[in-house]
């Protein structure tokens, strides 16, 4: 029984409660209610109330009624059924939007009650007799006799010892049928006999005479006819008043007018300016062209958080659909790092009364824009999700079909239009079947198609919320689906626990997964001189072999001996100029002895190198050395325009000053370099590195050891970090620096002649050069120990044509800001590698990586 002081959502009321109690209002009492004065006033008298209220200022109105149209005119098709027709013609072998079921009957089947049945149920709905021709081009509907009989095939597998396999190749053979949807019909059966107490019927739909709600009335009449027919009784189901034409024929003059207009303006405005994607982390590359294959994983909301999610809703005023969409709405726009995106939501379209015991393509789909900007609290969310929930269902006549069209999304083949997620709220358990003498149970593998890149189903189950999450397996992996599973459940429990916290602050990890995300990742401990400068492992190697070739360039060679003891003459100099330690030296030199010998002397002399490039104008150099406060300049060839001292390089290394070291002592701690980024503001930024850094790149880091047999070449602009691996990798573990010049480089020939000329084993390139020489001189580059590129997103089809060349002993790609000293994390391809995405690996040795969000939380 119900009181006049009952509360509406305290009853079990949801959406579509709602929305047909609203419809059934309106047409007892002739009075439009909208669907929010139910949520603001819940209570039976409250209701009542404004009802009163509503009908004192305009009096009762006579609402339109879905009445029968002539057979003897063309029928229209329903705006959702003109769309579904359309896309049909642009993949005509399509069977994206086939509804299969298949389901396993365990007893004594009456094979004749239950063809009876079925012929009944195609009998009985126009809908499922519909065909759609288009003799002008224009498609009308069609509508085969009711006694053309559901076509079902019978397959007889009780004697074969291969009956499994033969009944999965029957059931794919069902699944890859295309319908023809100008012949029909629209749906059809197959009935696999495994034994006489056994059988799987088959039953496929297209989706342009049925949808979910439909399959509800499916199942509800089957079980009485079979019952029935069983028997030996009659048709035990009532005549139906009106036809699914009758409603598509309303529908077109219904929605029309003023009517048609607002709903169009309130989509319009809504859907202005929304992103056309949701940048969601993938595990593979969006394919060119939508792929819908999928699968799914389940979904358990269990009994103690569903109650405590009732709870919150009813102090929210809210449905349990609208607290789960806030939910995933926050996780998705966690991992997306969008605070404004739009996820779609099936509305069964059944308000009126005249429509629900019909099956046809009623169902349309909201386009619900969620805003989480601001960082709201969990009770903010929930009540911005109501609004727009509710917004969206008193505007949902309107086909998607047209909303699409209004609002003119860029159209693209690799994902669909407004929305790529969707969110199906089922209100009540599927039918179940009540067949005389037989059991039923569903079979076969579940979803294995999806039309959007993330599907989550839910439903009341009992005491406890279940679905799945049915997920594109272009883009992702069981594994992730899982942890999202994992993190809407998190922030489900969260928000029960405290409703008035930062939606955005609530951590998404368990702990097992944060351990893994910011320990067991970064466990790169590995022993390397941290407590020493660069220039004394420079000498140390001096020391080991004074005599090896420490520097080439074109046809000069330098020993290690010959290259320390002028970096000591110039850090002689440069200290009699009045350098002490911390001060900054720019040097405006291309790739030369000169400029190696440069550096060395700057950190001899306890000061800090700044390399400029020399291709820069004037007076963004003069900006440079004006940031860091650059104490001197030393230059090459070309005279460096400054207000600060300027020295030409060559006099000061040639000679014969004082070759020993200065000595002096400094700690791995001080800055060895400063080199600047294009910074985001605009203006470069100048980066302090220190002498430990260094070190940590070079020395024991675990991506390319680098040892007295290599010749590293050395390609890159002086003022690039990579120039910091490319000059102290080799010197501070004895090998060979090759220093090139720029035209070489430049030129493709001569840059290939020159690698091998100089038997070069590592060489750096950034990603443009990359991509450029592994289609001219692959075969060159493959005879490398060690090839390392980076700097932007890397090219997959260049790291395959290299592989097809059996080398570089290693191909690694490196990523990292120069506030990390170069390189932050590599990937080492194999040898064997077919992937679709070039990763940028994991941390190197003694680095620690963390993905962050906007909130500074580890990002999932």
């Amino acid at each position: 029984r119900i009181g006049r002081h009952d509360h509406f959502f305290e009853l079990g009321g949801h959406s579509l409660l709602a929305v047909q109690m609203s419809s059934r209002l309106s047409q007892a009492v002739g009075v439009e209610l909208p669907l929010s004065t139910l949520f603001a006033r819940p209570v039976l008298a409250d209701l009542a109330a404004s009802i009163l209220e509503m009908l004192s200022r305009a009096g009762p109105q006579e609402l339109p009624v879905i009445a029968a149209v002539s057979r003897h005119e063309p029928l229209v098709l329903s705006f959702a059924q003109q769309r579904l027709w359309f896309l049909a013609q642009l993949d005509e072998g399509s069977t994206n939007y086939h509804i299969p079921l298949a389901w396993r009957l365990r007893g004594r089947l009456d094979r004749s009650a239950w063809q009876r049945s079925l012929d009944r149920l195609f009998a009985r709905h126009e809908a499922l007799r519909s065909v759609f021709v288009a003799p002008q081009g224009t498609p009308r509907v069609e509508v085969l006799p009711p006694d053309a009989g559901l076509p079902v095939v019978e397959h007889d597998l009780q004697d074969r010892v291969d009956a499994d396999a033969a009944l999965a190749e029957l059931c794919q053979q069902e699944a890859r049928r295309p319908f023809d949807l100008a012949h029909g019909p629209l749906i059809r059966g197959r009935l696999i006999r495994l034994s006489d107490e056994e059988h799987v019927f088959l039953l496929t739909q297209h989706h342009i005479v049925s949808d979910g709600w439909s399959l509800g009335v499916l199942v509800r009449e089957l079980s009485q006819l079979y019952r029935a027919f069983e028997a030996g009784q009659d048709d035990p189901l009532p005549p139906l008043a009106i036809q699914y034409p009758d409603y598509a024929a309303w529908q077109r003059q219904w929605l029309s007018g003023e009517r048609l207009q607002s709903q169009a303006h309130y989509w319009r405005n809504n859907l202005s300016g929304a992103p056309a994607r949701l940048d969601l982390p993938t595990d593979r590359p969006r394919p060119a062209q939508q792929s819908f294959a999928g699968a799914s994983v389940p979904v358990v909301i269990d009994a103690d958080l569903t109650r405590g999610l009732k709870q919150l809703s009813r102090q929210h005023g809210t449905t349990l659909f609208m607290t789960v969409l806030a939910a995933w709405a926050a996780v998705l726009a966690r991992l997306s790092g969008q605070d404004d995106l739009v996820i779609g939501v099936p509305s069964a379209n059944r308000g009126r009364r005249e429509i629900e015991e019909l099956i046809g393509f009623f169902v349309n789909t909201l386009a619900l824009r969620l805003d989480l900007s601001g960082a709201p609290s969990v009770s903010q969310l929930l009540e911005r999700t109501r609004r727009t929930a509710l917004a969206a269902q008193e505007h949902q006549d309107l086909p998607f079909e047209q909303v699409v069209e209004i609002v003119q999304p860029p159209r693209h083949l690799d994902h669909t239009p407004l929305f790529q997620v969707m969110l199906a709220w089922q209100h009540d358990a599927v039918e179940s079947f009540d067949l005389a003498g037989l059991s039923v149970e569903a079979a076969g593998e579940g979803l294995d198609q999806v039309r959007f890149d993330l599907e989550l189903n839910l439903c009341e189950h009992g005491e406890e919320i279940a679905g799945a999450f049915g997920y594109a397996t272009a883009l992702f992996d069981e594994a992730s689906i899982e942890r999202q599973r994992g993190y809407l459940l998190t922030l489900l429990r969260a928000m029960v626990a405290d409703a008035g916290q930062p939606v955005g602050r609530i951590e998404l990890l368990s702990t097992a997964e944060r351990t893994y995300l910011l320990e067991e990742l970064n466990r790169t401990a590995a022993p390397y001189p941290s407590e020493r400068c660069v220039h004394q492992l420079f000498e140390a190697q001096v020391q080991k072999a004074p005599g090896a070739v420490a520097l080439v360039c074109e046809d000069e060679q330098l020993s290690y001996g010959e290259l320390n003891a002028r970096a000591n003459r110039l850090a002689h100099h440069l200290i009699a100029l009045g350098v002490k330690p911390g001060d900054r030296i720019a040097t405006v030199l291309d790739r030369s002895v000169a400029l190696v010998v440069a550096q060395l002397a700057i950190l001899k002399a306890g000061g800090v190198y700044v390399p400029i490039d020399r291709a820069l104008p004037s007076a963004r150099q003069e900006w440079l050395m004006a940031d860091c406060a650059a104490r001197l300049v030393l230059y090459g060839d070309d005279l460096v325009e400054a207000t600060i001292p300027v020295l030409a390089i060559e006099p000061l290394i040639v000679g014969t000053g004082c070759s020993s070291d200065p000595g002096l002592a400094l700690s791995a701690e001080t800055a060895a370099y400063v080199m600047y980024t294009s910074g985001s503001t605009g203006l470069p930024k100048g980066v302090v590195v220190p002498h430990r850094a260094v070190n940590r790149l070079v020395i024991n880091s675990g991506y390319a050891k680098i040892d007295a047999g290599d010749r590293v070449a050395w390609a890159g602009n002086p003022a690039f970090d990579a120039s910091t691996f490319e000059v102290w990798a080799p010197l501070l573990n004895g090998g060979c620096i090759v220093a090139m010049h720029a035209a070489t480089v430049r030129d493709t020939p001569s840059f290939a002649r020159a690698l091998e000329q100089h038997r070069v084993t590592s060489l750096f390139l950034t990603t443009a050069l990359f991509n450029q020489y592994t289609s001219s001189i692959a075969p060159t580059l493959a005879q490398l120990k060690y090839l390392l590129c980076g700097g932007e997103r890397n090219d997959l089809a260049s790291f395959l044509r290299l592989l097809k060349e059996k080398g570089p002993v290693r191909l690694i790609h490196c990523y990292g800001p120069t506030e990390t000293t170069t390189f932050a994390t590599v990937w080492t391809c194999p040898a064997d590698f077919n992937g679709s995405v070039v990763p940028i690996g994991r941390p190197i040795a003694n680095t620690r990586v963390y993905l962050l969000d906007g909130h500074g939380a580890p990002v999932p």
